[in-house]
């Protein structure tokens, strides 16, 4: 197994992944290669700009259920529980292809490479350092990750990003500006700024322009009809974003503010800087002045000494703040965190677990009270592929994310649709087609 880092002789385009004596040419070989990702938005594009680097090195992408001569996994260490399918996949992935090279990078890799380095499946570990962002197709076509920002100075006591992803950081204004061009000519209709602490973009001192110039400077690229944030933490939604939300024509209305939990006690043991009535008084105001704006949240259940009543408190926010969707994570211990150094956790896991379900059905009540508002209104929504779950049905996303299936023998991919919503079903609502143009 051999460990490549940025400084390490790894060559794609010439000969081989390692000047090791014993590695193959790689021209000797099929230069075939299958992607995996697992985890953020971020690490889907991490994933596209590596696919993009083996692309002109003349490799050929699979993705059917021919072996190829190349597997390389996107790994995700955010949780125990990332950890875990990391290691599953690599040995799935060994068993459906048992002659192929496996090469794991991301986060995983990034920290933990040694605990990788003993594993047989494991052919190659590449820092994710040694592959540069950039990329000019975005697999899919109809919506594009792009990101500007990486790295994380926050420090949250749980979390291990910061260990992982470094500092915070921000690309140029002017390469994330061409960047967009180039995905808008293969077609993208929708482009998702995304970053591991996107607000931040800017504040490294690196840069001069800040994220609502970003959003200005992508609003005036022809063809792109969306600009999308994906999460943003509540201390950098100011004045100047919200203003630029009301006015846009091409952001959307939709907001995903991570709260991990709506106790202060466990909010200041997390040390996340804001406290319940901070958060709520935010998106109150966001409400009262973007109408119909969705809001989206990240919960933490089980941080260590989190009581019923601990619990109960997020419980009743996330009834207040009535989420369209709440992405629920159980706690898990994350060495070198200083929750790892400093909190014992004294909950049973059935508790996390019962905690979890319950506070999912919550969530689920509150998406569903939130639709229920659209139906019989007419937005607009962009179609991106068929529904997997429903093959007769094209599925896509309104503005403000409401996930709508559009029943239809006609190619909808990549069309703006204005569709009647009459039914609201699990996590979806039901659109019948209004009318259809294609877009240019």
């Amino acid at each position: 197994m051999k460990t490549i880092n940025h400084s390490t002789s790894l060559r794609i385009n010439g000969e081989s992944f390692d000047s090791a004596q014993d590695a193959e040419p790689v021209e000797a070989r099929s230069r075939t290669i299958k992607f995996y990702t697992l985890g953020c938005k971020v690490n889907q594009y991490d994933t596209q700009s590596i696919r993009a680097r083996f692309m002109r090195a003349g490799f050929e992408e699979l993705d059917n259920g021919c072996p190829s001569r190349f597997c390389l996994i996107n790994t995700c260490t955010v949780t125990a529980v990332a950890d875990a399918k990391s290691r599953e996949l690599i040995r799935r992935i060994k068993r459906e292809n048992p002659d192929a090279k496996i090469i794991v990078t991301g986060c995983l890799a990034q920290k933990d490479a040694p605990s990788l380095s003993g594993v047989p499946d494991v052919d190659f570990i590449i820092s994710k350092s040694f592959f540069p962002d950039g990329i000019g197709v975005f697999k899919g076509n109809t919506r594009a990750f792009l990101k500007i920002q990486d790295g994380c100075n926050n420090f949250c006591s749980f979390c291990k990003v910061p260990y992982v992803r470094g500092r915070s950081r921000s690309r140029t204004l002017s390469e994330v500006t061409l960047e967009a061009e180039r995905l808008v000519k293969t077609g993208v209709k929708e482009i998702v700024l995304c970053g591991i602490c996107l607000g931040s973009y800017g504040k490294d001192g690196l840069q001069e322009a800040n994220l609502v110039e970003v959003i200005e400077s992508l609003e005036n690229i022809g063809g792109l009809l969306r600009i999308r944030l994906s999460s943003i933490e509540p201390m950098d939604v100011n004045a100047a974003l919200i203003r630029k939300l009301r006015s846009s024509k091409k952001l959307c209305r939709h907001l995903h503010i991570p709260l991990q939990s709506g106790d202060d006690s466990i909010l200041k043991m997390m040390n996340r800087n804001y406290d319940s009535a901070t958060y709520l008084r935010l998106i109150n105001e966001i409400k009262g002045l973007i109408e119909g704006i969705a809001i989206t949240t990240d919960v933490l259940v089980g941080f260590p000494c989190e009581s019923e009543e601990n619990f109960q408190n997020t419980v009743n926010l996330i009834r207040e703040i009535n989420p369209l969707r709440t992405h629920i994570f159980c706690y898990s211990r994350r060495e070198p965190t200083a929750a790892a150094k400093k909190f014992k956790s004294n909950i049973a896991p059935q508790t996390v677990k019962r905690r979890a379900a319950y506070l999912k059905g919550v969530a689920n009540d509150c998406s569903l009270v939130y639709r229920k508002r659209f139906l019989g209104k007419e937005p607009f929504v962009l179609i991106e592929n068929r529904s997997k779950e429903e093959p007769y049905f094209w599925q896509g996303h309104t503005d403000n994310y409401i996930k709508v299936l559009i029943k239809s023998r006609a190619d909808l991919k990549n069309r703006l649709i204005k569709a009647l919503l009459v039914e609201c079903a699990s996590g979806v609502m039901i659109g019948k087609l209004k009318s259809k143009a294609k877009i240019s």
